[in-house]
């Protein structure tokens, strides 16, 4: 890493536990605004009752300050996850970057009952779901717009997040995946309601 921190925000003291991370990949800026009002919103709607919200601000700002997919070493912490399809063909070791430990340290720490990390994808929106999560990306899907599609239907992600915490460990996990390019203010927007029934659950 470049010395520049993972910053963390938990709200929120219920009993069902949330985790949330604006961005992965360092070229996926389009839910930075969600990410920055999710807080405020979570207290305006009265849910720090009932949920603690985890909110992980950005978790590659290195890739991020350069607009790469990846980290200062060059690596998509996307697929650097100890998941059981880990594929260490392009070298380098599950967990070997620092990025990944650190959500992995959260997850651990935290033991939440729902994952949901922002991305983004050129040409489409969906809401994508890793592990027991069908009912809640139902239900997203219903509050946002944006289609279902299980992560097995549309490309291989070894080492992913989604494969490590939903599919291995059974976390239910969803992977918002905007439209690349789209306004952030608009992303917000459109996924407010769905963010925060997923919160409440």
């Amino acid at each position: 890493m470049q010395g520049r921190p993972i910053r963390a925000l938990t709200v929120g003291q219920g009993p069902r536990k949330v985790v949330f991370i604006g961005g992965i990949h360092g070229d996926e800026a389009e839910g930075a605004i969600a990410t920055a009002e999710l807080p405020a919103a979570f207290e305006s709607a009265g849910l720090g009752g009932i949920v603690t919200l985890t909110v992980i601000e950005d978790a590659n700002p290195d890739g991020r300050v350069a607009g790469t997919r990846g980290n200062a070493h060059g690596v998509d912490i996307n697929r650097n996850f100890p998941a059981s399809n880990f594929d260490s063909s392009d070298g380098g070791k599950p967990l070997s970057e620092p990025e990944t430990r650190v959500i992995t340290d959260t997850v651990d720490r935290v033991a939440p009952n729902l994952v949901v990390v922002a991305h983004s994808w050129s040409g489409r929106q969906f809401i994508n779901f890793d592990g027991p999560a069908r009912e809640i990306a139902d239900r997203f899907a219903a509050a946002s717009g944006l289609p279902v599609e299980e992560s097995r239907s549309f490309a291989p992600t070894p080492g992913s997040l989604g494969s490590y915490f939903g599919r291995d460990r059974g976390i239910p996990t969803l992977t918002v995946e905007v439209l690349k390019g789209s306004d952030p203010r608009t992303v917000w927007e459109q996924l407010r309601p769905a963010l925060l029934q997923a919160v409440r659950g």
